[in-house]
């Protein structure tokens, strides 16, 4: 390892503990500020700009690899956007600065701000389109569960490798319409199931805390965004993961091709969504089970963030307490 890529891997580890930290802490007060006023867009508008100013005042090229808003025509940092102060290491990112738009809108559960960065090319290079996952927590053989496989198989499978019974499985799905055959099946074969309304990157996280979400997979179609920043930080704290993007028109098969994506069907495991060292920072902007929520108090502000680490397997939780309240409403 030269001289120069030991210097750059010092720089991207110091940015992303404090400096990763106020990026993600930024955008959910601005997000946080909207909370139950019905207007997703502007809710997220909000955490994009805070997001985009936090960025650029960091010391590296980065590139937004995978972002959001495309799909839904929302605000977005935009696939390819340049960003950071245009010196220091080639990093690529991937965010979601609003994940749970929904949710923060109606003041709900479990919307959070979140963001990966690794070095360039090691995160999946995609656009904004929906991808079919399935995760399961640490503690299994290799090739447990399988997106080719049906629901009812891979609920057996994972009772199997469990030990128990299927009945004593509980999936978590997006309530979604399109996915009431995978509900189906996966209560055909015996599993519980459990509903989420937004947010599948907490959503796979909670397969890796199965003692305390009670979830031991996930399963079900979302925004490859989230796919990409849950297989970053799921790769810190253990499990399986599979990815596969959902190119269902032409249009959409020639904008992956010319993001070098060939295989059309490929399927991704987590490794291939997020290699390297991979830093997955998240904020709560509203109280959930994997983060509190921003507290606005008559002097302070209080957030709570998390960081996982890939290459360390290192998962770090800041509580802070923000005295500089001109910088939250001005900056």
């Amino acid at each position: 390892m030269t001289d120069l890529v030991i210097q750059e891997e010092k720089i991207i580890e110091r940015i992303l503990t404090l400096e990763l930290v106020r990026v993600t802490e930024r955008a959910a007060v601005a997000a946080a500020r909207l909370r139950g006023r019905g207007d997703e867009k502007a809710a997220d508008q909000a955490a994009v700009d805070a997001m985009r100013r936090e960025l650029n005042r960091l010391p590296i090229e980065g590139t937004v690899v995978i972002g959001e808003g495309e799909r839904d025509e929302a605000p977005m940092l935009f696939i390819g956007e340049k960003v950071g102060a245009g010196m220091g290491p080639k990093v690529d990112i991937a965010v979601d600065p609003l994940e749970g738009t929904t949710l923060c809108a109606k003041n709900m559960a479990g919307s959070i701000a979140v963001m990966a960065m690794a070095r360039a090319g090691s995160l999946l290079n995609a656009p904004d389109v929906y991808m079919e996952k399935i995760a399961i927590g640490p503690g299994y053989a290799p090739g447990i569960v399988d997106l080719d496989m049906s629901p009812e198989e891979n609920v057996r499978a994972l009772a199997k490798a469990k030990g128990v019974s299927p009945g004593e499985i509980t999936v978590l799905i997006l309530d979604r319409p399109r996915h009431a055959d995978m509900i189906a099946g996966c209560r055909k074969a015996g599993a519980s199931v459990m509903f989420i309304t937004d947010g599948d990157v907490a959503g796979v996280i909670f397969t890796a805390q199965q003692e305390k979400t009670g979830v031991d997979m996930y399963m079900g179609v979302g925004g490859a965004p989230e796919g990409v920043l849950a297989a970053g930080a799921l790769r810190c704290v253990g499990g399986q993961m599979q990815g596969r993007l959902l190119l269902d028109t032409e249009a959409k098969r020639e904008r992956a091709f010319k993001m070098g994506i060939k295989d059309p069907k490929k399927k991704y495991d987590m490794k291939e969504l997020a290699s390297g060292d991979v830093i997955v920072c998240a904020t709560g902007v509203t109280d959930g089970a994997l983060l509190k929520g921003v507290r606005f108090g008559k002097e302070v502000i209080e957030t709570e963030t998390v960081i996982y680490r890939s290459a360390t397997g290192t998962v770090r939780r800041i509580g802070a307490e923000h005295r500089e309240m001109s910088k939250f409403r001005l900056d």
